[in-house]
């Protein structure tokens, strides 16, 4: 599916010259906001880790005169970073989102290069973690709101948020945002934490799965039993929760889950197998999972993860019957269908397919609705002439993601009239939650020419 601009625009040449001049100070400041070590996870990393960072992204809100700068302790614990740039009178206000929190850099040792250290490769991009999810994102904004500003002024009311904890789903923005629904009130809402659906082709993303997060825990023993004198008849709690975790999935590798539709169509931009393969780093002979289209499969169907199981590691393993086993489970929902009742369907369906009457529990531990924007706004519009400009020779194309921003359908409930549009600099190559992810300065680049270009248009045309 392509958008069609309805009033092209020419590049704004001082703009992308702006922003080309400060993509030297967004490299430094980059290389200063990836160095946090900010997982929201304090069994993984100190909090003051993220706390840092969120002191940072505050510091430079100050710097480029926001009001009302705050850094808020969120319900989940986590802080949030909220700062507002009035505009003009009469102009409409638009939210700027990006998070400062990342996943866990996974195996160090699996980097070519440290992951908290902004690593400019003989390939040209910088690499590290949050490098391009999200706190590229943030440098993005800023990068936006600082060409504006040198070439005539910002022409819309602008509030940005930084959140805390998205990557762990715990929900503490959308729970701060329900209790205090003026703080991010606004016309237009830009979420920085998508991508392109490839580097220099200019995408915004339509669509995200929601989620839902669940820890399993399969129980069938007083304590371990030596396998030998007990192996064949002692009821082994890891081969049960392996059971369990195999009944998951049909043969075909697609997603199962007891009355939970697994048959939903992607009738948008076109995604070839081939193209899939390479992004996704398939090995060779080794086979895509599932049935039908791959956008189908990525956009419009549940998606089972096993993100980790607690067993013991090989090294050390002992000859033992195991009492108890544990796994973390993510479920991917899709549009139009609700994480809520994804969770009591997912919960049902452990419970009845653990073997040989184990104990089994169910611990969720986190959810967020699907998403589904108006891509007929005229915020979309907009966004679709800047991108035009931004990427000669290329118009916008229109996506889904197959991952989760929960904090989207928050926003759309509290501020049903707000456009929100969802772009970033998560393209494949990024390798987004992967070791060396790495963000394409050229993107930076680009997206936040198109940022600018957007805000520009929005403020001509988005009340019209």
């Amino acid at each position: 599916m392509t958008a069609q601009p309805s009033r092209p625009i020419p590049p704004i040449p001082p703009i992308a010259e702006t922003v080309a001049s400060l993509m030297p100070r967004a490299k430094a400041e980059l290389t200063e906001l990836v160095a946090f070590r900010s997982v929201a996870d304090p069994a993984q990393f100190p909090p003051s880790e993220c706390r840092a960072a969120a002191d940072w992204v505050a510091d430079a809100l100050r710097a480029e005169d926001f009001q009302d700068v705050s850094v808020f302790d969120t319900p989940d614990g986590s802080p949030s970073v909220y700062g507002y740039l009035p505009g003009p009178e009469g102009a409409p206000t638009v939210l700027l989102y990006a998070h400062y929190d990342v996943q866990p850099p996974l195996d160090p040792a699996g980097w070519d290069t440290p992951p908290f250290e902004l690593t400019e490769r003989e390939d040209g991009r910088w690499y590290g973690r949050g490098a391009a999810d999200c706190k590229g994102g943030f440098i993005m904004h800023l990068l936006a709101l600082r060409a504006l500003k040198a070439n005539g002024g910002i022409p819309v009311g602008v509030k940005v948020v930084a959140e805390g904890s998205e990557e762990q789903g715990t929900g503490g923005l959308e729970r701060y945002a329900e209790a205090h629904p003026e703080l991010l009130a606004a016309d237009a809402i830009v979420i920085g934490d998508a991508g392109n659906f490839r580097a220099g082709l200019p995408t915004v993303t339509a669509t995200l799965r929601g989620m839902t997060m669940v820890r399993v825990t399969v129980d069938t023993l007083r304590g371990n039993l030596h396998s030998g004198l007990f192996g064949g008849a002692a009821p082994d709690a890891l081969a049960a929760l392996i059971r369990v975790l195999d009944s998951l999935r049909a043969e075909d590798g697609s997603t199962t889950v007891d009355g939970l539709d697994a048959e939903g169509v992607w009738e948008g931009l076109r995604y070839p197998e081939e193209d899939f393969r390479e992004d996704a780093r398939v090995l060779d002979g080794v086979e895509l999972i599932g049935h039908g289209s791959v956008g189908d499969r990525l956009w419009a169907r549940p998606a089972v993860t096993v993100m980790g199981i607690d067993c013991p590691p090989v090294v050390g393993a002992t000859p033992s019957v195991h009492s108890t086993a544990r796994a973390q489970i993510s479920l991917r929902v899709p549009p139009g269908q609700d994480a809520a009742e994804a969770t009591k369907l997912l919960t049902a369906h452990l419970e009845a397919h653990t073997p040989w009457g184990a104990r089994v529990s169910v611990e969720q531990v986190g959810q967020g609705q699907p998403f589904r924007a108006d891509v007929t706004s005229p915020a979309y519009t907009s966004m679709a002439d800047a991108l035009g400009a931004a990427y000669p020779g290329q118009e916008m194309q229109i996506a889904g993601m197959g991952g989760s921003i929960p904090l989207c359908n928050t926003l759309a409930a509290l501020y049903p009239d707000a456009e929100i549009l969802l772009i970033g600099l998560s393209e494949p190559e990024a390798q987004i939650h992967a070791v060396n992810e790495s963000v394409s300065p050229d993107e930076l680049e680009r997206m936040s020419v198109a940022e600018a270009l957007f805000l520009v248009n929005y403020a001509a045309f988005g009340r019209g």
